[in-house]
């Protein structure tokens, strides 16, 4: 894949292009001739005396590629017309497209000398679509045809394949064995590296920026990526401190980005210092778009807008896999002692919840692939993780969307389908995008795929006869496909957590969540952020707190349950162990409360609060809260999300934090402190 690297000790992306398919799609000058720049890709062949050699020299080339010869000769004559006016790196890319059946680019090509910048970028662009697709343009097109036939012949995928439940742990929470999960979990940070899959702005949530710069939850304002990067500095804190030969270690962090979000993302970790991670830690890769497709040849589209330019869409999150072997870091990490990779998602205000104790599953049950879960009621719209065992003895235990679940188990033996188990929950875990694997079975893998991952499409048609598309399409990949080219003998696994505690993405805009039967997630900023206030008002009542009941209000058009505003940094709570040791059972908290924890030794004891309390504590500070704190509060009200007055990151969750009133103190130490209210 074509990649950016930003190694972020600079302000500026340098580029590097890796050709992961085979050269002889695109052939090289000699060597007597230099590599055509970008800026002189199409040159006249004759040039200026003091460049006669160089260009005497491709005009050699040319000669050889024979554009006078069979295959030119049946080109559409706009591409005839300019062929001597191209690079030989040019003549192998027309002669590429015109062999994979794409002669129809060039039919409206102008004259030689009208165009000539638009024909330079077309070849620029098709360049890169060749370099950034494992196999080159070519095998992109070619297996797009194999789909398309079978979209059409309405080809099953699954055909051959009978299901069942894989291995797996399920984990609840507060548990001994969660807390001895999350305890090696810690212990195993120290050797992980962690891959943020964030292409996607949040245009779909109604917001105009990048999705990992929206505040998780507005009681801190912290926004997504910040908390990811203060839970992994957290994590990293924690392991370093229980490694046995006391080394610190830098936990590397890769953020996989696009063309949407690349400049964004990067000016968001510049302008905020990386949240307090060492810049050297974090690369951003960018990936390319593909190549979208005009019918069931796989013919190539033109833009409606430029003819001169190929219609492009993103090729899915599964990029990632290309993207980080092509960058050669999993090598380094190798070296470097890196044992595990962790895989997530943008807007997913939980996940490190339940991060410690699924690493500790992967280290434990030597998994090669673990799957973060939840439990899903049967026929629930997200994908199950399955164990799929064909005829021919072929196994894979990977992610089967809902729709295909259900009449996948009744096509094979299971007549009532996807049903709910004793446990009231189908046995069949929910998938949530989260992937944990073993780096060194993981690049053992990559080498044999280039780190290509099975595709699929998904072609609108017109009409029954499938004749014709609605609007383009083009071939999609998912990360959590990665598991199907692995071999039997990899040990591939889930852990389910509690829904509550791991799962609470932000995806839907106001309008489409308030349109969700009732009963159903909203998944919307809404949702997810007084998701976040659920889980930590019961994980603070697992650890003996007195924490008020949820009252149900309703904003944006979507009822949720408004428990009391709990929020603390990840170094305060990074596990169940941390929390339960700095709470005491004599603490309370009623539901008008909101509690913000900014500090890592603070302990609260016979607190009673009633009201809204802020403890900033730095580094070298011990404080220990006491007391009653009553006050007026911080009040959520509602606001309307049509209100153009109110910034956009506010308006998307129907309400806003008036407040009123409250105690803060700080202590910066170092020391001891008490605050007895």
């Amino acid at each position: 894949m074509r990649m950016i690297v930003s190694d972020s000790d600079s302000s500026s992306a340098t580029a590097h292009r890796s050709r992961t398919h085979s050269p002889s799609l695109l052939s090289s000058p000699p060597p007597s001739s230099p590599s055509p720049s970008p800026s002189s890709l199409l040159q006249p062949l004759d040039p200026p005396p003091d460049r006669a050699p160089t260009m005497a020299s491709v005009a050699e080339s040319l000669s050889e590629l024979d554009i006078a010869g069979g295959w030119a000769a049946s080109a559409p004559l706009g591409l005839r017309n300019n062929l001597r006016a191209l690079s030989p790196d040019q003549v192998e890319l027309a002669k590429m497209l015109l062999e994979t059946g794409q002669s129809h680019v060039f039919e409206h090509w102008a004259d030689p000398g009208v165009d000539d910048d638009r024909k330079k970028a077309f070849f620029e662009q098709v360049a890169r679509l060749d370099t950034s697709y494992p196999g080159g343009l070519a095998s992109y097109i070619k297996t797009a045809r194999e789909l398309l036939a079978d979209s059409k012949a309405g080809k099953n995928p699954f055909d051959g394949f009978k299901p069942s439940v894989p291995n797996g742990e399920v984990l609840t929470f507060a548990e001994d064995n969660f807390i001895n999960f999350e305890e090696t979990g810690v212990k195993e940070a120290r050797k992980a590296a962690f891959v943020l899959v964030a292409g996607g702005l949040g245009e779909r949530l109604g917001y105009n920026g990048i999705k990992v710069a929206l505040p998780a939850e507005t009681t801190s304002g912290r926004c997504f990526l910040q908390y990811y990067i203060e839970s992994i500095l957290a994590l990293q804190e924690a392991s370093c401190r229980l490694a046995e030969d006391g080394s610190g270690t830098q936990i590397p962090f890769v953020i996989m980005t696009s063309d949407d979000t690349h400049a964004r993302t990067l000016r968001l970790l510049e302008s905020n210092s990386y949240f307090g991670m060492q810049p050297s830690q974090v690369k951003l890769l960018k990936q390319e778009k593909v190549a979208c497709l005009g019918d069931n040849d796989a013919r190539l589209a033109l833009d409606p807008q430029d003819k001169y330019k190929i219609q492009t869409k993103p090729h899915g999150h599964g990029d990632v896999h290309a993207l980080l072997y092509s960058s050669g870091l999993l090598n380094l990490w190798h070296d470097a002692g890196v044992k595990w990779v962790l895989f997530f998602q943008d807007t997913n205000g939980l996940l490190f919840k339940g991060i410690p104790a699924s690493l500790g599953v992967s280290a434990i049950r030597q998994f090669h692939v673990n799957s973060l879960a939840v439990p899903r009621k049967a026929k629930e719209a997200i994908g199950g993780i399955t164990k799929l065992t064909h005829a021919d003895g072929r196994t894979m235990v990977i992610n089967v969307e809902y729709n295909q679940l259900d009449p996948l188990l009744r096509a094979t033996g299971h007549p009532d389908g996807d049903v709910n188990d004793e446990t009231g929950f189908s046995p069949f875990p929910g998938n949530i995008n989260q992937l944990i694997l073993e780096l060194g079975p993981y690049i053992e893998e990559l080498k044999k795929t280039g780190g290509a991952i099975k595709e699929f499409v998904n072609p609108k048609y017109k009409d029954a006869s499938k004749t014709a598309f609605k609007s383009s399409t083009r071939l999609e990949c998912m990360m959590q496909d990665y598991p199907k080219t692995l071999p039997p003998t990899a040990r591939v696994g889930f852990t389910v957590m509690d829904t509550w505690l791991a799962y609470a993405p932000v995806k839907n805009n106001p309008e489409d969540a308030a349109k969700v039967p009732k009963g159903n997630p909203y998944h919307s900023a809404t949702s997810g952020e007084m998701a976040i206030y659920r889980a930590n008002s019961l994980i603070l009542r697992k650890a003996g707190a007195q924490v008020g009941d949820p009252v149900r209000q309703v904003f944006n058009g979507q009822e949720v349950e408004v428990w009391p505003r709990i929020v603390w940094k990840p170094k305060w709570g990074l596990t169940f162990s941390d929390i339960r040791r700095k709470v005491s059972s004599s603490c309370s908290v009623s539901q008008k409360s909101s509690l913000l924890l900014n500090g890592n030794d603070i302990f609260i004891e016979d607190l009673s609060l009633d009201g809204a309390l802020v403890i900033n504590a730095g580094e070298e500070a011990e404080v220990t809260v006491k007391g009653k704190v009553e006050n007026e509060g911080w009040i959520l009200e509602s606001i309307d999300y049509k209100d153009a007055s109110l910034p956009e990151e506010i308006r998307i969750r129907g309400f806003r934090i008036n407040k009123a009133e409250h105690l803060e103190k700080t202590y910066e130490g170092p020391g001891k402190f008490c605050l007895e209210a």
